[in-house]
């Protein structure tokens, strides 16, 4: 094999002298690439992950992780799609495109794809209005999300839900109102349980949202009928332009369950994420009740479109974040030290993905918006849509009187 590759190599060297020796020194790249590919990487590895802190809990989930090569390349399309599909829709709000409100992802990949990668399909996810990367991993495709943020009839909500309502199966959104979401997501534990299903909820919410009162009284309930449903507090240090040291009295977001066990995960790494997730999901289908969890994560934008993200944490804190605790960068160095890729193929990726995302903003600006008839459309499930007063200001409106 070696000496075939060897043979092939010097062919493609020795091809036409002048003019053809960059492109002969690019085809040799690529054949050597190639090899590569097929023949010298490492099928999986192990890695030492950071070790959950924890709360009434007396062993918490593995510090050493195995990753396959297939596993760590599909980690890192999914993060890179979300991280280029956040940056096009900052690109689009920014020239007028997409308007209203929109909260974007970048920075906290590893929570929704590490997540994703521990529970099974039939499994329950809600969330806040921070959902475009949850929106991704749930199925939908990035054509769909854009074309939704655009407001067209090819979105995922038909263009009527915008950025904080998306749905798909067994994904119930994408929630406006700041942690109510919590107990929409215990409820949903509820009928898994009512129902004798083998499924866990996934309730998450932001630091934020983590002093509200609805959350406490959510957990109250979830312990006391010993619910399946795992409570997730992307903890990403600043609830819109508050830190949380000004905000909480305790920045223990995993203790704040009480009675119910919790784990503190670092939320930059898509290993420690997967291993804590499967581990709270093995808890929750055990019988054994629900679990808090606090994923310590970061997002590199500002709150929403409105907020420069610069005026209550520095430059520089944004850019050593990024320089230390990158997620994406982070797998990256993971594949390549540890021979499970290499840095052409994921220069690779990253192109195909670039692609994706442009022709996926093509579709989300040229798609027709949903016309004004259907306004009354989709509002109740299974029913036949009904007139909308205002729409046509020629319909008679027959009075319910």
């Amino acid at each position: 094999m070696r000496k075939m590759l060897l043979a092939a190599l010097s062919r493609v060297l020795q091809g036409p002298a002048a003019a053809g020796r960059t492109g002969a020194v690019s085809e040799a790249s690529r054949v050597m690439v190639a090899s590569r590919n097929y023949g010298d990487f490492a099928s999986e590895a192990s890695f030492e992950i950071k070790k959950c802190d924890l709360h009434r809990l007396e062993e918490g989930p593995s510090t050493t992780a195995v990753m396959t090569r297939e596993e760590g390349l599909h980690y890192y399309k999914t993060m890179q799609t979300i991280r280029r599909m956040e940056l096009k829709s900052d690109q689009l709000y920014k020239q007028k495109i997409i308007r209203g409100f929109c909260h974007l992802y970048d920075g906290q990949e590893a929570c929704c794809v590490g997540i994703e990668a521990a529970i099974k399909p039939t499994d329950h996810v809600i969330t806040a209005y921070r959902a475009h990367g949850f929106t991704f991993t749930r199925g939908v495709p990035v054509r769909e999300i854009l074309a939704e943020l655009t407001g067209r009839k090819g979105g995922c909500a038909k263009g009527k839900g915008g950025s904080m309502h998306m749905y798909t199966k067994n994904f119930y959104g994408g929630n406006g109102i700041v942690g109510a979401q919590v107990p929409l997501g215990a409820g949903i534990a509820l009928a898994c349980k009512y129902f004798g299903k083998n499924e866990v909820c996934l309730a998450l919410y932001g630091d934020g949202a983590a002093n509200q009162g609805q959350i406490f009284e959510t957990y109250n309930m979830a312990a006391l009928w010993k619910l399946p449903c795992i409570f997730i507090c992307e903890n990403n240090r600043y609830g819109m332009g508050t830190s949380v040291e000004r905000a909480a009295a305790s920045t223990d977001y995993y203790k704040r369950g009480y009675f119910i066990p919790g784990l503190r995960v670092d939320g930059m790494d898509i290993l420690c994420v997967r291993e804590a997730v499967k581990f709270a999901a093995d808890y929750c289908r055990a019988g054994k009740g629900p679990l808090v969890m606090e994923l310590q994560t970061y997002r590199y934008h500002g709150h929403s479109m409105s907020d420069p993200g610069i005026s209550y944490r520095t430059r520089e804190e944004i850019q050593e974040v990024r320089s230390k605790s990158d997620p994406i960068t982070l797998l990256k160095d993971r594949m390549v030290n540890n021979n499970l890729a290499s840095v052409e193929e994921l220069k690779e990726i990253d192109v195909a993905v670039r692609k994706e995302i442009e022709e996926a903003a093509q579709f989300a600006t040229t798609d027709p918006e949903p016309p004004l008839e259907e306004l009354g459309n989709h509002i109740y499930f299974n029913e036949p849509p009904f007139e909308v007063r205002g729409p046509n200001q020629w319909i008679k409106y027959k009075s319910v009187c």
